[in-house]
Formats: C-alpha cells, sequence, structure tokens
C-alpha cells in the first residue's frame, strides 16, 4: 500500500477541526482514516476489524457532538481505534498495547476525550445514564452517549441499564453499534425510509407537538402511542426498546455519513432517552477482516497489501491448546461432559471441540453470571459442566460461583484461563486476583500447573472430585513439558518435590513460575516444592519445610494479597511456628499494558527479579553449614 499524499485527516487534530466540515470532507477524513488503521495497525497488531467498522459513526459522532464536554462512553473498547485517532493521539497509534504507549482500551488517565475507563463489555450504558444524570443534578447543558456493539449488547448487565434508563427523564443516546447483524437481519429500503422519517426533524417536532395535544386526552393518547408503536413494530425491530421508554431509531446504515450526521444531528436536540440503532460491517473497508472478521478481530502484525498475518515462532502448544485436546479427550470417554463459554470460543481453544462435539458445546454470550449458574442447573441433574473461561471474567459471576455453585458443593470445572499476566491487553485483562478470591469460598479446589502435563492432570483430577474446582493457567506457551496422553488424577493436595537442596532454603512454588524458582534455587542450593494446589493446601509439605528450613520463600503469580502466600502464612500461624518467610507476587498495585514478559518484569516477577529477591532475602539469613532438622 503506497504511502498517501497529505489530506485532510492530517490537520484533525482534535473533534474540533471536524464540527466546520460539509459531509463529503467529513467521509473523505473517514476514508483517509480507514487507510491509516489499516497501515498502523499493520505494524504492531491489535484490535482492528471493530473499529475498520465505526469510522464513519466515529467521525459523525464527534462531528455532531461537543466533545468531550459532551460524554461519549465506548463499550469494551475495541472499536475506539479511530476515536483515538481523531483525539489528538494519531501519531501515537503504533504505540497502542507497547510498554508505555497507549492503552489498548478508553483510559481515563490517557485523554479527557476517554470518558470512562473500558475493557470488559456491556458497561457503556450504565456509565453514560450515571453521567447523564450527574448532568442533570449539576445543572449541565451536555449529552451522554453510549457506544455499545460487538457483541456487547448480549450481556445483562446492558439490559438492566437499560430498563432502568427507560423510566429516567435523562438526555441519554445510546448508539447500538449492530456489526453481526444480531437484532435486524438487513438494511433495506423501507427501513431507511422509516429511519429518515423517524429521525427527522419534522417526525420529531410532529410528535411533540401531538403528545402536547393529546396530554389532555387520556384515551386518545394511549391509543395514538399504541398504534405509533404498533407501526414501527411492523417494520422495526425497535419495538422492544420502545416499550422500555426509550425512542428508537433505526435501523440505519453505519457508513452512510450524510444519514449519520442527520439523524444525529435530530437526536442531539432531543429529551430523554433515545436508541439509535446502526448496522455496520465489520472491518469495513479491509477485504480480508471483512471476511473473516473473528480472525482480524486483534491480529498480529500483517502485510497490508497481501493480508497475511505473521505468526510468531511456536515453541509448542498453548496453555489453551492443552485445555482444548483434553477437554476432547475428556468428552470422548465420559458423555456427561458439556462445555460452556461466555462468547471466547477461538480465546479458550474450543474451536476443535465445538465443531466434533456441537450438542456439548454452549457459547452463552457475553453473559459470566448466566454461565455459572447454567452450568449449576446442569450439575444439579449429573451433568458434568465445565465452565472455560478467563481468569478476569470470572470475576463477573463471584456471586453466581459463591451462591449458586459452592453453596450447593456442586461438581463444576472452571478452566481459568489468562490466569497471572496477560501482557498487551493490560490492566483490565490481567489474571491478578483468582486465587485470593476463590481460596477464601468454602468448597472449593483451587489447582495451580506448572506445566503442560501438569494442566492435563489437573484438569482431570478437577472432573473426578465431588466439589467444584478451578484449574489456572496462563496465557501462550508452557515451558515444553511432554504431556502423558493417559490421564490421571493426581492426589488430592499434595505437592511434589522438584529440587531437593543441601541449603536450609526451601522455595514452594505455585503455578507457572516454576523455571524461575528452579533458577533461583540453583543459586542458593535450596528445595523447590511443586505446591500444585493452593486448597486444599499441602499442610504436611508445609510444616515440614519450615522444620527443616531456616526460611521460606512462596511464589505465585496472583497479588500478594490473600494468595497462596497469604495461605502458607496462615498454616505456619496456627501452628505457632515462627519463621522467615518471603512472599513474591503480584505487588500491590495495577499492571499496565506491555508484552507478558515485560509484564512480569514490571511485576518482579521476571525470572531475573525473582533470583535477586530470593538472593538478597537469604544472604542474611543463610547459615554457616547446613542446619538439622527441627523438631
Amino acid at each position: 500500500m503506497s504511502s498517501p499524499s497529505p489530506g485532510l485527516l492530517d490537520g484533525i487534530q482534535s473533534p474540533a477541526d471536524l464540527r466546520g466540515l460539509t459531509v463529503n470532507e467529513l467521509q473523505q477524513v473517514a476514508d483517509e482514516l480507514r487507510q491509516f488503521l489499516v497501515r498502523t495497525v499493520a505494524t504492531r497488531g491489535g484490535h482492528f476489524a471493530a473499529g475498520l467498522g465505526t469510522v464513519e459513526l466515529t467521525v459523525a459522532l464527534h462531528h455532531v457532538f461537543n466533545t468531550p464536554d459532551d460524554r461519549i462512553v465506548w463499550d469494551v473498547g475495541h472499536q475506539a481505534y479511530p476515536h483515538k485517532v481523531l483525539t489528538g493521539r494519531r501519531d501515537q497509534l503504533h504505540s497502542i498495547k507497547q510498554r508505555g504507549g497507549l492503552a489498548p482500551f478508553p483510559s481515563r488517565a490517557e485523554s479527557p476525550f476517554d470518558t470512562f475507563g473500558t475493557g470488559h463489555s456491556s458497561t457503556s450504558i450504565s456509565a453514560a445514564l450515571g453521567m447523564a444524570i450527574a448532568a442533570a443534578r449539576l445543572g449541565e447543558k451536555r449529552r451522554a452517549v453510549a457506544v455499545i456493539g460487538d457483541g456487547a449488547m448480549s450481556g445483562g448487565m446492558a439490559f438492566e441499564a437499560l430498563n432502568h434508563a427507560g423510566t429516567l427523564p435523562a438526555d441519554l443516546l445510546v448508539v447500538l453499534n449492530d456489526n453481526e447483524m444480531s437484532i435486524s437481519e438487513g438494511v433495506g429500503a423501507l427501513s431507511r425510509y422509516f429511519a429518515r422519517v423517524l429521525g427527522g426533524k419534522f417526525y420529531a417536532q410532529l410528535r411533540k407537538n401531538g403528545k402536547k395535544v393529546l396530554s389532555q386526552m387520556p384515551v386518545m393518547r394511549e391509543w395514538a402511542r399504541r398504534s405509533e408503536e404498533h407501526m414501527k413494530g411492523m417494520v422495526l425491530p425497535g419495538t422492544m426498546f420502545e416499550e422500555m421508554g426509550f425512542n428508537y431509531i433505526g435501523p440505519i446504515d453505519g457508513h452512510d455519513m450524510k444519514a449519520l450526521v442527520g439523524v444525529l444531528t435530530t437526536i442531539r436536540d432531543l429529551n430523554g432517552p433515545q436508541f439509535l440503532h446502526v448496522v455496520t460491517r465489520k472491518g469495513k473497508g479491509y477485504a480480508p477482516a471483512e471476511a473473516d472478521p473473528i480472525t482480524w478481530h486483534g491480529p498480529g502484525p500483517f502485510d497490508p497489501a497481501t493480508g497475511v498475518i505473521y505468526k510468531e515462532k511456536s515453541t509448542g502448544p498453548t496453555y489453551s491448546k492443552v485445555f482444548g485436546d483434553w477437554l476432547c479427550d475428556m468428552a470422548e470417554r465420559d458423555p456427561k461432559i458439556v462445555a460452556i463459554t461466555p462468547a471466547m470460543r477461538e480465546g479458550s481453544g474450543l474451536v476443535e471441540y465445538s465443531r466434533r462435539f456441537p450438542d456439548r458445546y454452549f457459547d452463552v454470550a457475553i453473559a459470566e453470571q448466566h454461565a455459572v449458574t447454567f452450568a449449576a442447573g446442569l450439575a444439579c441433574e449429573g451433568i458434568r459442566p465445565v465452565v472455560a473461561i478467563y481468569s478476569t471474567f470470572l470475576q463477573r459471576g463471584y456471586d453466581q460461583l459463591i451462591h449458586d455453585v459452592a453453596l450447593q458443593n456442586l461438581p463444576i470445572v472452571f478452566a481459568l484461563d489468562r490466569a497471572g499476566l496477560v501482557g498487551s491487553d493490560g490492566a483490565t485483562h490481567q489474571g491478578s486476583f483468582d486465587i485470593s478470591f476463590l481460596r477464601c469460598i468454602p468448597n472449593m479446589v483451587v489447582m495451580t500447573p506448572s506445566d503442560e502435563n501438569e494442566c492435563r492432570q489437573l484438569l482431570y483430577t478437577a472432573t473426578t472430585l465431588a466439589q467444584p474446582s478451578a484449574v489456572r493457567f496462563p496465557r501462550g506457551q508452557g515451558p515444553g513439558a511432554a504431556q502423558q496422553p493417559e490421564m490421571s488424577a493426581l492426589p488430592l493436595g499434595k505437592s511434589s518435590v522438584r529440587r531437593e537442596g543441601r541449603g536450609a532454603l526451601t522455595l514452594l512454588n505455585f503455578g507457572p513460575l516454576l523455571p524461575a524458582a528452579l533458577a533461583a534455587a540453583e543459586e542458593q542450593d535450596a528445595t523447590v516444592l511443586d505446591m500444585r494446589f493452593v486448597k486444599p493446601l499441602d499442610r504436611d509439605a508445609v510444616l515440614r519445610a519450615a522444620a527443616n528450613s531456616r526460611a521460606l520463600v512462596t511464589i505465585e503469580e496472583n497479588v500478594v494479597a490473600g494468595g497462596a502466600g497469604s495461605a502458607v502464612a496462615e498454616v505456619l500461624a496456627e501452628a505457632g511456628i515462627q519463621v522467615p518467610l518471603l512472599q513474591i507476587g503480584i505487588p500491590d498495585q495495577f499492571i499496565e499494558h506491555g508484552s507478558r514478559d515485560e509484564c512480569l518484569a514490571m511485576a518482579g516477577l521476571d525470572a531475573t527479579s525473582i533470583r535477586r529477591r530470593v538472593g538478597q532475602f537469604w544472604q542474611p539469613l543463610r547459615p554457616s553449614a547446613p542446619v538439622a532438622a527441627r523438631g
């Protein structure tokens, strides 16, 4: 793709520069913006297809609304790359998701135009409603706009917010960016006609005046309301939103700049909750992304001319692949196994399983709370559900995990992908907290495999239990351990000695940081225990280590607060044992974006940092000669 000559986009330093442009000039900006996105994302990778689909919508919103005084909240943030470009960050877009670069999603710390930080889905309507109510209470004349799409409308929180907003006189606009044709099958001529009519100034004024006249005639007012709704319902998919208290407009073509500007200009001056349904094409303007929007949702670097995505060199299967293969093997031997995912089939390694066992595969969309309780219902009837879910997404179903699963002691397996630091998706997606929030729940078993084979065997172990369990594993590849095809249950709550040291130091490792623990142990001639289980903890192994060591170190890829190290400290305290204990884990802070290795370094969990911290801790405690066993 050749470098373009300077155009209108080069002169856009902020949305204010858009407001004096004609519709044709706005379309030129959109065309140049789309080309810029293709060229820039190609060099680094990033969220791609959703942003291409929102180019015209983004330009029109910033042209019509007085941002940032008017608030725009982008749901999830996958679709917000064009927004970042138009709000003064064009020259930084190449740094997105890189350490020290632009955040992968909207971030209040990054720009005043990012009015709400997002990363998890279905939050925009709630946030924008809060902003609209706040504006009214403060006497400020500004608008609040929620742009929701890319599947986020399938989240229950979005409908909770709609249900609330429809009962309030809030000046809120919800824009549904329907890029999967999920509500309407298409945008035909009749639909376009009604969108123009219902979104036009004449209709809006007629509707307003009619309400004034009919306000004194309750029976006729109700008849008119129902007639209007039925007329819309015959040709439009908006009756549900009207019933919820919104004035529904659409669907309209989200790539028709003239229609977008016209309708948004009209809506801007309307009072009360408004709902605009916009149909876009994910990947618009880049043929490979239009043809396969799933693959192009978040590609790595690619050749913009050929559409070839450059693949990273692989040294072995990812943990997601290990899980997916294990699940297929389990499904072959046990007809009661079913898999559940909240819209993460590809990310969780379930593509092959969904093809081979379609009757035992349930994608519940972006509805984590439902996923957990749905699994509970299945388990009540003797089915063995496996819930494949990212660590940070399980946070959204926490009440269900406690109330619907653990309290009833139901045998559900939670396969926690992306546990620990994930890298470029940043703070919203770092799986930093699951050990802490899981181990405090009665009946839960929490497992932390340290390599690929241990992951496979612990997943199998989970299926043999008569209680809920979670197996947590990180993003990406493991250390390359050979996987044993035959599966066997590991002893519940029992650790494994990975290195026998001659010194008086013992390292207790929980999970995938085992190679770094072993490296540190080599320097200090320490013993290494692969703990495998956070709950139940191998209490006997902890007490033996304390009796035979001058000091202990716990290592985990989870926050220190309430984590596996805390569990060890609790055992020692209960036994009345005082021994120096260093807890190595994620510090009490949110770890921002970068590569996974960079995030580990930021948290002090890379191999170099672990060796240094162990050495500094152990140096003043090191005995001159090996210590005899105590007790």
